[in-house]
């Protein structure tokens, strides 16, 4: 008996030395690996802030390639997870950075299966130039030159991945009364509707208005519904005498005037 009760002590012992080994050994994993989290958060932490400085110090995204420009973005909707990754995946799926931007949120959360606030984020840029852009313009800015309308239509065109047709109301005086949108098309052809040209034309005290569209497909040249619209716009608004004085197509930096080229005698 005493030598089984020996035995069985002995044996307690051992596990009981085990027990300790193992919880030590995992102690020292446990803190090992808290060690290599630590680390990784500390590079991300690190990275943000040398990306953020680099913008900082050079005070644009001249050099900064497209990947790096939405990885810098993603930091702010994203903490501490390395961005850089899906960055260059959401790239891969839309094909280019132009694409990614002019996505819808729902989209953008399908295809690239991120959060709603980081597809939300993404897709406010292309609106949030617009605005930018829109907003250097007084509010009775004076339109009286090809230069000028073709600023301003850009400032409300930039970025559209579809048609969009506008209408500038000007006073007498060339000033703008209000800039009004008349339609929302598909990528190629934008539906115009003649009756509410004419109704914003009178409700804004039109005598001279500017007419102006996108072509985001990539082609300048106006197309024959862009003419015959042309037609009927100057037509109708003829009868309650409001003078268009050009119709301006932007295009990828590019620009048609009507007016430039002397076409249905318009002229600032």
């Amino acid at each position: 008996m005493a030598g089984k009760k020996n035995t069985n002590v002995s044996d307690e012992i051992k596990n009981s030395e085990e027990t300790n080994v193992k919880n030590k050994k995992n102690k020292k994993t446990s803190k090992e690996n808290k060690a290599e989290k630590e680390k990784k958060v500390n590079l991300h932490k690190d990275h943000r802030k040398r990306v953020r400085a680099r913008f900082i110090r050079e005070g644009s995204l001249d050099s900064f390639e497209y990947h790096q420009i939405l990885e810098l973005l993603l930091f702010y909707a994203i903490p501490m997870k390395d961005t850089n990754e899906l960055a260059h995946e959401l790239l891969l799926k839309y094909g280019s950075f132009h694409n990614l931007l002019n996505a819808n949120p729902e989209d953008i959360m399908l295809r690239g299966g991120v959060t709603e606030n980081t597809a939300v984020l993404i897709s406010l840029i292309p609106h949030l130039a617009r605005k930018y852009l829109n907003s250097k313009w007084d509010k009775n800015v004076k339109v009286d030159s090809i230069d000028l309308a073709v600023d301003y239509f850009r400032s409300l065109l930039v970025g559209k991945p579809y048609e969009s047709f506008y209408m500038l109301c000007l006073d007498a005086g060339k000033r703008l009364n209000k800039a009004v949108k008349i339609s929302d098309g598909t990528l190629n052809q934008s539906h115009i509707y003649i009756g509410r040209i004419v109704e914003s034309a009178i409700v804004h005290k039109s005598v001279f208005v500017i007419i102006g569209h996108n072509h985001p497909s990539g082609t300048l040249k106006p197309s024959n519904a862009d003419f015959a619209a042309t037609e009927k716009i100057i037509s109708a608004l003829k009868t309650i005498n409001v003078k268009v004085i050009d119709h301006v197509i932007v295009c990828e930096g590019k620009y048609f005037s009507f007016a430039e080229r002397s076409l249905y005698n318009l002229r600032y």
